[in-house]
């Protein structure tokens, strides 16, 4: 049976506070504004909490001081999992977040985070920004006074760490996986259980065997939690998280009360952190695989094919079932399938020619 919308938007953590309390004037001081900034991420956390910070920095300094931006990591003000209410709220008016994680607000929500299967990172950002993504995102948080923006690409993530080898898919059955959002699902669906925790609390729960496995990122932030000091096996490619991305999320409220030229700030800002994540990302990851592989002696292995068929199969099949529950999410689905449609039949001549050729 169809979702209704407005309802599911409506849910969560802190949404007694949204529905009880009017959106807090922001702190003035001499006609500046100061800014909140809320994330899922842990404070200061290589490449994805860099990144907030330096979108924060970025508004203040190009606002000259107008709107000040302050960042907390995951913890500081709200959980990671309540960043989204936080801002619907206006416990702090700005998010920087992963659109997987906010299913449960709208089941179109994680195709503007990255689906497995689906695309890879500069076809993410480009279905975004010129593909048609950017209206029906701005179209499915408009009930709740959100607006969102790309701040973040990331290239593809690691399978995840593994504390035995997969031989095949009768391998994975049985095994606590934490993997988030739809990638969850789909591990499900292949006999394992996904299970969904945030950042801070990975390293703790793989260490103390709450779970088998775990994913996160790339090289470079998989090394600064320290998953090599706990297993040396690691799986690539990572078919689950092809095209990551992450959003900055607005207080539409707090956004419209703004100028025109801070409104532009924060969007530039917001373009400007997707840029630099997926281009710190790809130099960090490079160094930090050697130092992997170097130092750690970490094994990076390709997962059996068998694997790689039947996740990519079953992630077709999950997409289409959570895109059924809401009109607007098969909207979404729609677009985003198309465009993965078109950008497929010129990969082989682009992206991949090229980088099969130089591999060869």
């Amino acid at each position: 049976m169809a979702l209704d919308r407005r309802s599911i938007l409506k849910r969560g953590a802190v949404g007694a506070i949204a529905a009880t309390s009017a959106f807090p004037k922001p702190a003035l001081s001499q006609g500046r504004l100061r800014w909140k900034m809320v994330t899922c991420w842990p404070k200061n956390f290589p490449g994805l909490g860099m990144t907030a910070n330096q979108i924060g920095e970025q508004i203040t300094k190009m606002s000259d001081g107008r709107l000040e931006v302050k960042v907390y990591g995951a913890g500081e003000i709200v959980p990671a999992f309540e960043v989204f209410d936080a801002v619907r709220g206006g416990i702090a008016e700005l998010g920087h977040g992963w659109d997987g994680y906010w299913i449960n607000k709208h089941p179109g929500a994680p195709f503007f985070g990255g689906v497995p299967n689906g695309l890879g990172p500069h076809e993410q950002h480009a279905w975004i920004q010129y593909g048609g993504g950017q209206p029906l995102w701005d179209e499915m948080y408009a009930d709740v006074g959100i607006r969102s923006f790309v701040a973040g690409i990331n290239p593809p993530s690691m399978f995840g760490w593994y504390g035995r080898e997969i031989g095949s898919l009768d391998d994975l059955k049985g095994l606590k996986i934490r993997m988030a959002g739809l990638p969850g699902e789909v591990l499900n669906r292949l006999g394992a259980t996904s299970v969904n925790m945030p950042g801070g609390e990975i390293m703790s729960a793989l260490q103390s065997g709450v779970v088998d496995a775990v994913e996160w990122g790339g090289a470079w932030s998989d090394l600064a939690f320290g998953f090599q000091k706990i297993t040396k096996i690691c799986y690539y490619p990572g078919i689950h998280e092809p095209g990551a991305s992450n959003a900055l999320m607005v207080n539409r409220a707090a956004y419209d009360g703004l100028s025109s030229d801070l409104q532009e700030i924060i969007k530039v800002a917001a373009h400007n952190g997707a840029n630099r994540l997926y281009s710190e990302s790809t130099h960090q990851n490079s160094v930090s695989f050697e130092v992997l592989q170097t130092e750690h002696g970490v094994q990076f292995k390709r997962l059996p094919d068998d694997v790689i068929a039947e996740f990519l199969r079953i992630s077709l099949e999950v997409l289409r079932e959570t895109a059924e529950k809401d009109a607007h999410a098969t909207k979404i689905h729609d677009s985003y399938m198309e465009f993965r449609r078109r950008v497929s039949n010129i990969a082989p001549t682009v992206e991949l020619g090229y980088l099969g050729a130089r591999s060869a």
